[in-house]
């Protein structure tokens, strides 16, 4: 089936669009190309190399058969980017790749990693993964990038103190790159709870945190993590009580104004929302709530920020200036600084005047 012009009309225009992209993890955003580069310079036979190849990327547009089975893919990509060499040249494609989707600031996400047989360890995998960025200014490309620290649910709270001061060190000595903490990983693993006072500490030491919750239905523990004041909420699917949320946390979030990031393919290719149009961005954004469009992992979930914004206008009927409302309102929602803030509405606004004048 032809698409329509008016369908034409807005995929030019995402695809044009300036962007804001505030949730992607570095890992699960690899490319197909760079991830088959890298490996093919493994020491496997041909078949495991296409194995694992179709593991990581099976065919456009289908789904995994179960929640969990997105975080079974994810071993299977640390043990090719598990070098400092592999994680440099990840972290440089995946910067390159959302510059060239018109992507003009982007915070990262990456949880520091500890490889034996590469020796490793997470003080060396972030210090790799700062000076690709840092590179990646040298080469003159239009994206601002910084970068939280993760914190994955599955490991110790000994081991999320040491990535909060990892965090609170680099944020004072990394030229304004390392801006947060992340709280990710498997929602069916370890109790949340026991990690509060970490994030809380966190945030009282000024760092920001975006906090992964409600991708299960799990009212108690979702309330206890909106309880802590995010400053961003990542997902949070089933927040809401038409889902099995909680009326309570709604209002919570709504009274202290959090912003949600909604990554519309991640949730459908991973089965925790079944249609397009169900999606929750469209229970926040009918009540003009903050919410800004992400991709997640735009390797493991095939997608990109543009198709993110197509995927919304669809589904949730948007015109144009409203998708462009949607980018611009995103820059408030960034953890840079107020300067940086301004220096990016200036751009919107100069793009608009160059770009988008006749369009709009």
């Amino acid at each position: 089936m032809s698409s329509s012009p008016h369908s034409q009309d807005i995929e030019s225009f995402c695809l044009k669009l300036p962007k804001i992209e505030l949730h992607a993890h570095i890992n699960s955003s690899v490319s197909e190309k760079t991830f088959r580069e890298l490996l093919r310079k493994k020491d496997v036979g041909d078949g495991q190399l296409a194995s694992v190849e179709s593991s990581v990327f099976g065919p456009k547009e289908t789904t995994f058969k179960a929640f969990d089975d997105c975080f079974d893919i994810f071993p299977l990509i640390h043990k090719v980017i598990d070098s400092p060499e592999a994680i440099y040249k990840v972290t440089s494609d995946v910067i390159a790749e959302f510059e060239a989707d018109q992507v003009k600031y982007l915070e990262l996400r990456t949880t520091p990693r500890e490889e034996l047989l590469t020796s490793m360890t997470r003080r060396s995998y972030v210090a790799t993964v700062l000076s690709a960025i840092k590179d990646s200014k040298k080469k003159n490309l239009d994206i601002d990038v910084r970068l939280l620290l993760s914190i994955d649910r599955k490991s110790t709270v000994k081991i999320a103190w040491e990535t909060v001061l990892m965090a609170s060190e680099l944020a004072a000595d990394s030229d304004r790159i390392v801006i947060g903490i992340d709280f990710s990983g498997n929602p069916k693993i370890n109790d949340a709870k026991d990690f509060i006072p970490v994030l809380a500490h966190a945030k009282s030491s000024g760092l920001k945190i975006s906090v992964h919750l409600a991708e299960i239905v799990n009212p108690l523990e979702s309330h206890q993590l909106v309880e802590i004041v995010p400053d961003r909420i990542g997902h949070g699917t089933y927040l809401h009580p038409e889902v099995g949320g909680l009326q309570e946390s709604v209002e919570f979030v709504k009274k202290h104004k959090i912003p949600i990031e909604c990554c519309i393919s991640s949730n459908l290719r991973s089965l925790s929302v079944a249609k397009l149009k169900l999606h929750h961005f469209g229970y926040w954004y009918k009540q003009s709530h903050p919410v800004v469009l992400a991709t997640d992992g735009k390797g493991v979930f095939q997608c990109s920020l543009s198709g993110e914004y197509i995927l919304a206008a669809k589904a949730f009927q948007l015109s144009q200036e409203e998708l462009w409302q949607l980018s611009e309102k995103s820059i408030d929602y960034i953890f840079a600084d107020d300067k940086t803030k301004k220096k990016l509405k200036s751009q919107w606004a100069e793009i608009r005047n160059s770009k988008f004048q006749k369009t709009i």
